[in-house]
C-alpha cells in the first residue's frame, strides 16, 4: 500500500490527483492519513420551524423552487432554492457555484437532507452552501443520518467527492492495510488493528460519540508511526555497531601527563563522560557519543582528553566549528592545553594564502596531530594522513552532507598502517591499535573501511524525554553539573523607558574593573525596522553614555582577523565594553566580563537569550544579565523574558522553548532530525514514543527478515532523508 499512487484509485483522473498531491496527498497511505479535522453529528434532524440563526443543524425538506440570482449593487451571482417540510420553508443559497449541478440536485420534488449554519437575511431564514444529500424517500432519511467526517479543504475537490473518493479508497485498497506493529505487540499493548483504527476514524458508527473511542484509534495511528521511527533509529544504532572502529589504549603517556596536569578538579559530571568515551574508545567499533550539556558546563575539557587518547595512538583529530570566531576560540583554548606537551595544534580555514598550503601538507603527512576549523575541513584538498577522531562542536549548525563529508574523509582502509609504522622508521615503537591494523591487513588486503571514532557536542540543551527521539541511535552523555565556584547569574527584564538605570548598571561594574557585553540585533540601521544597531550604537555609547570607557565592536560581517584581534583585546582587558550582534553567542570565554545587556530581547528565540547569557558568569564573581525589551511584544515573547527571569536551568529552558515553538522549530527542522510525523506531536505525545521505543526494542529481538524487510521499506518511503538527520555519520 505504501507506493500506491492516489490516481490508481477509481474516479480520480490526473487532475483531481494534481490537486491531492499539493496538499502533500501522493499515495493511498497518505489519502488514508488524511484525517477528518472535525466532526458534524448529523443523526438528529429537527422541523424547519424550530431552526435558529447561529445554530447549526440538519434538516429534510422538499425543493420547491429555484433560481438565478443577480445583485446589481455588489455584481455578484448566486443561486437560491426554496425547500420546505409540513412545519415551514428554508431558503439555501450558493455564491460559487456550478449551474449544471445545483439544477441537478435542486429539481422541484427532490427530498434533501441539509446540513449547515443557519443564517437570517431579514426576516428570512437561510443555510449557505449548506452540505447537501438527495434522499429517495422518507425512509432513506435513516441511513443517512451521520457522524459527518469534515476534512480539511482541498482546493477543487468539495467533501462529498472526497469522502467518496476515501470511500473507493478503502473498498479497493482497505484489505492491504499492513502494519509494521506485530500482532503479538498489538495485543501486549491493548493496541486495535491499524486497519480498523482507520475506518473508525474514516467512518463513525454510534460508538464515536465515545471520547474514549475516537482517542483509541488516533493513539492508535500515532504508535504505529512512533513505533516505526524507533525501530528505525534502533536498527540504525545496530548497523553501526556493526562498523569497524579503531581500538585504542585509553591509558597513554600523554593523557595521564594532562589529565596529572590540569590546574583543576574536574567535576562528578564530567568525570562520567569521560569514563564513558574511555569505554567508547576503547571498543573495535566506532564511537558515536553526543556530549550535551548546558553552557559553561566543562564540554571542552572532555572533549580535549579524547583528543589526548588519539595522539596518544598516533592518530589524529578533526575538531569542526559551525562559524570562524568560535573555531578560533576552540584553537586558542586547545593550543593552550597542549602549550608545552609536544603536540601540534593547527587551525584551518579558507583563505589562507600560502600558510593554509604548508599547513595542508602538514597535514598529510602526519606532522600535525589535532587540526580545528570550519567547513573548511571538509574541502576536497584536505587529506588527513590518519584520522582517529572526529570531534564535531554544535553539531545541530551543520547539515548532514557536511557531517558525513568529515568523517569519510577518516574512514581508512586495511593496509595502510603498514606504511604510518614505515615512514616513522624501524626503531619507533608501534601502538596497539598499529598492530591490530597490520594483523587485519594480513587476513584481509584492503577489504574493511575502519571508521574513526565521533564525537559531537552540544551547548544547546534538549529536554531529556525528547533527546531520544532526535538522538535515538547515539550514545549520549550528559553534564548536568557546572564548574564548582560558578554562580547564579541575576537576570532581570527592564522596559525601554528604563535605559538609563542599566546604564548606571553598566558603569557600576566597570568601576569595579570588570567588563560587560552589549548585543544589538542588528548590524546596520534598516528601513524596515526600527531597531537599535550595533555599529550606530558602538559611536553613541562611546560619545555620550560612556566617553571615558574603551569600547570596542564585533559583529559577523568583520573579517576572521578583525574579530580576532577584537577578541583579543577584549580578553586582555584594553576594551571595556563589547558592543556586538549574537556573533559572541557561543564560545566566547571572558572571565572578567561580567554583565550582558540585550537590546530588543523580545526579538531573540528562547534557547538563543540563554545563550547570550553564558557568555557571562564565566568567572567567580557574580554576574548580570539585563534583557531590555518594548512594551509591543507579543505574549508568547513576554512568556519568554518571564522564563529567562525565572530560571538559569539550560534544560528547563528548553522544556519551555519546546512548548512555545515545538521542537522542529526550537531545533530547526531540517537539522534536527524530526521527522514530518503525520499524526503525533512529540511533546504532547511523549509518553507513546517511549512506550513505542521500548515495544520495538522488544519486538526487534524477535521478528523475522519479512518483518524487518517491511520497517526498512517503509522507512525508504516515509523518511529516509529524515532518518539519516539524527546520525551524524
Amino acid at each position: 500500500m505504501n507506493n500506491i499512487p492516489i490516481k490508481d484509485i477509481k474516479g480520480i483522473g490526473s487532475k483531481i490527483a494534481a490537486k491531492f498531491e499539493k496538499k502533500g496527498i501522493k499515495t493511498v497511505e497518505d489519502l488514508f492519513y488524511f484525517l477528518p479535522i472535525r466532526y458534524e453529528d448529523r443523526r438528529d434532524t429537527c422541523n424547519i420551524c424550530d431552526v435558529k440563526e447561529g445554530e447549526k443543524v440538519s434538516v429534510v425538506g422538499t425543493v420547491t423552487a429555484y433560481k438565478s440570482l443577480f445583485f446589481r449593487h455588489s455584481r455578484r451571482k448566486a443561486f437560491e432554492a426554496i425547500v420546505e417540510d409540513s412545519t415551514g420553508l428554508l431558503s439555501i443559497k450558493w455564491f460559487q457555484w456550478n449551474r449544471h449541478y445545483l439544477k441537478s440536485i435542486c429539481r422541484k420534488g427532490n427530498l434533501l437532507l441539509l446540513s449547515g449554519e443557519v443564517k437570517s437575511f431579514g426576516a428570512q431564514l437561510q443555510m449557505i452552501h449548506p452540505d447537501v444529500t438527495i434522499i429517495d424517500d422518507e425512509d432513506d432519511v435513516k441511513s443517512h443520518k451521520t457522524i459527518m467526517p469534515i476534512y480539511s479543504e482541498i482546493e477543487g475537490v468539495k467533501q462529498g467527492v472526497l469522502r467518496n473518493i476515501i470511500k473507493e479508497a478503502f473498498e479497493s485498497f482497505g484489505g492491504q492495510i499492513q502494519s509494521v506493529v506485530p500482532e503479538s505487540t498489538e495485543r501486549i499493548y491493548g493496541l486495535v488493528p491499524l486497519g480498523e483504527a482507520f475506518r473508525g476514524l474514516h467512518f463513525p458508527d454510534d460508538g464515536f460519540s465515545n471520547i474514549e473511542y475516537r482517542i483509541s484509534n488516533i493513539e492508535r495511528l500515532i504508535f504505529e508511526e512512533y513505533f516505526l521511527f524507533q525501530a528505525a533509529l534502533l536498527l540504525k544504532k545496530r548497523e553501526r555497531k556493526q562498523g569497524r572502529g579503531i581500538r585504542f589504549k585509553t591509558d597513554g603517556c600523554l593523557y595521564r601527563r594532562f589529565r596529572e596536569g590540569l590546574p583543576f578538579e574536574l567535576t562528578d559530571a564530567q568525570k562520567r563522560v569521560v569514563g564513558e568515551i574511555e569505554h567508547d574508545m576503547a571498543l573495535d567499533e566506532p564511537m558515536n557519543r553526543l556530549i550535551q550539556g548546558d553552557v559553561g558546563c566543562g564540554k571542552t575539557i572532555c572533549a580535549v582528553m579524547a583528543s589526548c587518547i588519539a595522539v596518544d595512538n598516533e592518530c589524529q583529530v578533526a575538531f569542526m566549528a559551525p562559524t570562524e570566531i568560535l573555531a578560533e576560540q576552540h584553537y586558542l583554548s586547545v593550543h593552550r592545553f597542549f602549550d608545552g606537551l609536544g603536540v601540534s595544534v593547527a587551525f584551518l580555514r579558507g583563505n589562507m594564502g600560502k600558510q593554509r598550503k604548508d599547513i595542508l601538507r602538514q597535514i598529510r603527512e602526519g606532522r600535525t596531530s589535532i587540526i580545528i576549523g570550519t567547513h573548511a575541513l571538509i574541502q576536497k584538498d584536505v587529506k588527513f594522513h590518519r584520522l582517529g577522531l572526529v570531534i564535531i562542536d554544535e553539531q545541530h549548525r551543520f547539515g548532514v552532507l557536511q557531517r558525513k563529508m568529515l568523517k569519510d574523509r577518516g574512514k581508512m582502509e586495511e593496509g595502510r598502517v603498514q606504511g604510518v609504522k614505515e615512514s616513522r622508521g624501524q626503531g619507533e615503537e608501534t601502538t596497539e591499535a598499529v598492530e591490530d591494523f597490520q594483523i587485519a591487513n594480513r587476513k584481509s588486503q584492503f577489504t574493511t573501511k575502519f571508521i574513526p571514532h565521533t564525537l559531537v557536542m552540544s551547548a544547546t540543551p534538549i529536554p531529556r524525554t525528547l533527546s531520544m527521539v532526535i538522538y535515538g541511535d547515539l550514545d549520549v552523555s550528559v553534564i548536568d553539573e557546572l564548574p564548582k565556584g560558578r554562580q547564579k547569574i541575576w537576570t532581570k527584564v527592564y522596559l525601554e523607558q528604563n535605559r538609563p538605570a542599566v546604564y548606571r548598571m553598566m558603569e557600576d561594574e566597570l568601576k569595579h574593573g570588570k567588563q560587560v557585553f552589549i548585543v544589538y540585533p542588528l548590524v546596520d540601521e534598516s528601513d524596515k525596522m526600527e531597531l537599535l544597531n550595533a555599529k550606530d550604537m558602538a559611536v553613541h555609547l562611546q560619545k555620550t553614555a560612556f566617553p571615558s570607557y574603551k569600547i570596542g565592536l564585533i559583529h559577523g560581517r568583520m573579517k576572521p582577523q578583525e574579530k580576532e584581534r577584537v577578541m583579543e583585546r577584549f580578553k586582555d582587558g584594553n576594551i571595556d565594553i563589547l558592543v556586538c550582534t549574537t556573533v559572541i553567542e557561543v564560545g566566547i570565554d571572558v572571565p572578567n566580563a561580567t554583565m550582558i545587556v540585550i537590546e530588543h530581547a523580545e526579538r531573540f528565540g528562547l534557547s538563543q537569550l540563554h545563550q547570550l547569557r553564558g557568555r557571562v558568569g564565566r568567572g567567580a564573581h557574580a554576574s548580570k544579565c539585563i534583557l531590555i525589551t518594548s512594551t509591543k511584544r507579543t505574549d508568547i515573547a513576554t512568556k519568554r523574558l518571564k522564563t529567562m527571569e525565572d530560571t538559569s536551568d539550560g534544560f528547563k529552558i528548553a522544556e519551555e522553548d519546546m512548548k512555545i515553538r515545538g521542537p522542529g522549530e526550537m531545533l530547526g527542522q531540517r537539522q534536527s532530525g524530526i521527522p514530518d510525523f503525520r499524526v503525533g506531536d512529540v511533546v504532547k505525545d511523549i509518553d507513546i514514543m517511549i512506550e513505542a521505543r521500548k515495544a520495538a526494542k522488544e519486538a526487534l529481538d524477535v521478528i523475522g527478515n519479512e518483518g524487518l524487510a517491511i520497517i526498512k521499506d517503509k522507512v525508504n518511503t516515509r523518511w529516509k532523508s529524515r532518518i539519516d538527520l539524527v546520525d551524524i555519520s
